[in-house]
């Protein structure tokens, strides 16, 4: 079965096209980054157009890539949730009506069980039992997984994402959009025994995330550094590298816990924030020490893609799911809530 997937939840534009015998065949990703860094964050209407006007020719692309014709896909998978509601109905629209012009089944795919299943695009695949931490702009969640749609919450944040708290930081600190991969870039060169920030809730007992309390300490640290320093650019290096490892150790913190309270051995690390190296190393270290094994999605797979979405949707598509003809996507979507496959 050969899956078209289109993804357009926030600012990035992806299509792929996943074969379930020969496995991913081709992806396309736009980026809006040069879009929306003038304001200094996403715009949701601009990204809503920007997705109307590269949609379709980044599906030209992988189909011309993979050097397929339209008879020759067997199902569309389009993220229906959760994201920005406007740049979800494009993706949405264009996906419910290619699959019944091309009169093929369609599924309608929960963006976070793409980015859940993106290591299993990989060599080697996670085995099911797995704890997985999904950490991203616009969630940091724990969830421990048995199968496709076998998902039970175990923790998360319970104000700003992780990758949200990242961004708003680097804003803080002038640094340029996307603030999360900007301020891992200045953190390099910050000297990692200037500065001692709390773990936010590593002190009691519980798998949820805070990370407001840290922001505040952050932007009080900084003000009150700043006028007695003459050199506020490493002032603000130093910052972001005790920003960086308090946020780090507290999402390493919580995942052994997870990894004890469930007994899984293997964790996997996916959305935008499992692409920073400090994370990736960290979490490996543990995962030796605690005798199990890590897994990643490549790091053009942590950010937003089509190929997580032609993924998921090829399993569910192949267990006989699909959506009627229409379509509704959802801002705010449970990932929990999702039905398991083969049930």
């Amino acid at each position: 079965m050969r899956v078209l997937g289109i993804e357009t939840s926030c600012d990035e534009t992806g299509a792929a096209i996943y074969d379930g015998e020969a496995g991913l065949l081709a992806h396309a990703v736009y980026s809006q980054v040069a879009l929306h860094a003038e304001y200094g964050g996403v715009v949701p209407e601009l990204a809503s157009r920007d997705h109307v006007r590269k949609t379709l020719p980044l599906i030209r692309e992988v189909m011309g890539e993979a050097g397929l014709a339209a008879g020759a896909i067997d199902g569309v998978a389009y993220t229906a949730g959760p994201g920005l509601i406007g740049a979800l109905l494009v993706g949405a629209a264009i996906g419910r009506s290619l699959a019944w012009a091309w009169r093929v089944p369609a599924v309608a795919v929960h963006h976070m069980e793409g980015h859940l299943l993106a290591p299993m695009l990989e060599a080697p695949a996670p085995e099911f039992p797995f704890v997985a931490l999904l950490v991203s702009g616009g969630h940091t969640q724990l969830v421990e997984v048995t199968g496709v749609g076998r998902y039970r919450l175990l923790g998360e944040s319970l104000d700003d994402a992780a990758g949200e708290a990242f961004d708003k930081i680097a804003k803080i600190l002038g640094l340029p959009y996307p603030g999360g991969p900007a301020l891992a870039r200045l953190a390099e060169r910050g000297d990692p025994k200037r500065f001692e920030f709390p773990r936010p809730m590593t002190d009691r007992p519980g798998l949820d995330f805070s990370f407001s309390g840290l922001k505040t300490f952050t932007l009080n640290t900084l003000h009150a550094e700043l006028p007695g320093t003459g050199n506020s650019d490493q002032l603000k290096a130093d910052v972001a590298r005790a920003f960086e490892e308090a946020v780090v150790d507290t999402l390493v913190v919580k995942c052994r816990r997870a990894v004890r309270e469930t007994g899984c051995r293997r964790l996997v690390l996916s959305g935008g924030v499992a692409a920073n190296r400090c994370l990736r190393e960290r979490v490996d270290l543990m995962m030796a020490a605690e005798g199990g094994r890590s897994y990643y999605p490549r790091l053009v797979f942590c950010t937003d893609n089509g190929a997580m979405i032609a993924y998921a949707g090829w399993q569910r598509l192949r267990a006989g799911e699909q959506v009627a003809l229409g379509f509704s996507p959802r801002a705010r979507w449970p990932l929990d809530s999702l039905p398991p496959v083969g049930a």
